[in-house]
């Protein structure tokens, strides 16, 4: 009968949207590893906060995976926003910090390098690559890189061209728009699950970011339970707490559309925050490449993975192209120079590390905020720090020393050196950006701190590898900075 394949394509069609997944993505803004109520490492009690009450991302724990060693891109924000979208290092991007770079005037030893400040039409985006797969695509809240917007890089919807200050207005009962943007990703998913057609959304919200538009109901909790903290870090605890509802919110609407065993949520942070626990497993914070700065917390639940199951192998945040890409059955290559690796096989609870182009991981964040220009290097248990104002390199393992206090670097100089080649291999391969010496500098004169977070005016000397005596250092290395 003539009309026989006919109908067999059109039975296929809904066929193939089943198959394909609903993908939730919640990216959450400078929230620390330990800044949740639930713990990011079996072996760690000290892995989440004494006092953050989170109890939907407990129970997303519950019914998911977490992962013990998720990376953040970079250690701020609009680097690892432009990574996700991509599936490419801050380094190859050339967008390596969120605030403008510091400049010969600002008197400082080295001058950073520029950065390109907006995502280029030519990359294609995570969100371009679901659109062709057939996916719905939304991109709610905070997309700071420029470029247009979320509609000009393959989001059927979006709230525009924003970036921090847009969530300043929103106070009272709707923080930093939590709710708001809640509420347009439900309607969102209603229309597309009575449409049977696979949804993708980002959720960038803005929190923990303007901590003092906290609830005010929830910022009394935090009043009485932190009595000793000052006004940002009751203000940081109580957003996380509302931020941690919004989450609910969306969670109970997922189930409410009958979805869930069809839907991956998929939780992380843009970079660490730096949290204040004297008990604190891991060290430093915002704007440095520490753990404290990269590392954070990230859970995952959806078809196939465990229920309150664990994933100890290294992930970093532009696996999720691969990764996204592969849930999506998109059998089409990757883009050029695309540098993740898909983490299906954990979610299948297969324990193997994540196959990259490269078996190394990266940061590089080459500025002046939380420490002086440095970049990192990971090779299984193994993290190398190299400190471009003095030379230096610092070696540690972080199976064994988590909170990178204990240099390895003279006990173990093969490895130490090794890391440090394969690091600037990589750097010079993807033609990263690198500070160069300031002509200019001038000791006796202030140095300028306009727009870098925290640090800028700390004591050099207290910085990781600033301020030491260069001479001491390991001056055969090969990679000091430039003159200009």
């Amino acid at each position: 009968m003539k009309y026989y394949p006919i109908a067999i394509l059109l039975l296929a069609a809904p066929l193939l949207s089943a198959s394909q997944p609903n993908i939730v993505f919640l990216l959450s803004d400078d929230q620390d590893w330990t800044e949740t109520s639930v713990q990011m490492h079996p072996d760690l009690p000290d892995a989440k906060s004494p006092h953050i009450q989170t109890p939907n991302l407990e129970k997303l724990a519950a019914q998911g995976m977490r992962f013990s060693q998720a990376y953040a891109p970079a250690p701020v924000c609009a680097p690892t926003r432009i990574s996700l979208q991509t599936g490419k290092s801050p380094a190859q991007l050339h967008w390596t910090k969120a605030s403008r770079p510091y400049t010969a005037a600002d008197n400082y030893p080295l001058v950073p390098p520029t950065n390109i400040r907006s995502i280029s039409r030519d990359e294609i985006t995570i969100g371009e690559r679901l659109q062709s797969a057939g996916y719905a695509t939304a991109h709610y809240g905070k997309w700071h890189i420029m470029g247009g917007g979320p509609e000009r890089h393959g989001y059927d919807e979006s709230d525009g061209e924003t970036g921090n200050g847009d969530a300043a207005p929103h106070k009272g009962d709707n923080p930093v728009d939590i709710f708001g943007m809640g509420r347009r990703a439900a309607a969102f998913m209603e229309k597309n699950a009575k449409a049977k057609k696979p949804f993708f959304i980002q959720m960038s919200y803005h929190a923990l970011h303007y901590p003092e538009n906290a609830r005010p109901d929830t910022r009394q909790k935090y009043e009485k339970i932190i009595t000793r903290g000052n006004e940002k870090s009751i203000g940081r605890a109580a957003i996380a707490e509302n931020l941690d509802e919004g989450v609910g919110l969306l969670l109970k609407k997922i189930d409410q559309l009958g979805i869930a065993n069809n839907t991956y949520v998929i939780y992380m942070s843009d970079n660490g925050g730096g949290g204040r626990s004297s008990n604190r497993p891991i060290s430093g914070g915002k704007g440095d490449v520490r753990e404290g700065g990269i590392r954070v917390p990230m859970i995952v639940r959806g078809p196939g993975i465990e229920a309150n199951s664990w994933s100890h192998e290294a992930v970093v945040g532009y696996d999720f192209y691969n990764t996204f890409s592969e849930l999506a059955g998109i059998e089409k290559p990757m883009p050029k120079n695309t540098e993740g690796g898909s983490i299906v096989h954990l979610f299948r609870g297969e324990e193997r590390p994540v196959k990259r182009p490269r078996e190394e991981l990266v940061f590089h964040f080459p500025h002046y905020q939380g420490d002086t220009p440095h970049s990192a290097i990971i090779v299984g248990d193994y993290k190398l720090l190299h400190y471009y104002e003095s030379g230096e390199a610092k070696l540690y393992n972080l199976a064994k020393d988590l909170k990178e206090s204990r240099d390895l670097a003279s006990k173990q100089p093969e490895k130490a050196d090794d890391l440090n080649k394969r690091l600037f291999a990589y750097l010079n391969e993807i033609k990263a950006g690198l500070p160069v010496i300031n002509s200019q500098y001038d000791s006796t004169k202030p140095q300028t701190a306009k727009n870098g977070g925290r640090g800028e005016n700390r004591d050099r000397a207290n910085r990781g590898g600033g301020g030491r005596n260069r001479d001491e250092r390991n001056a055969d290395r090969g990679n000091r900075p430039r003159n200009r």
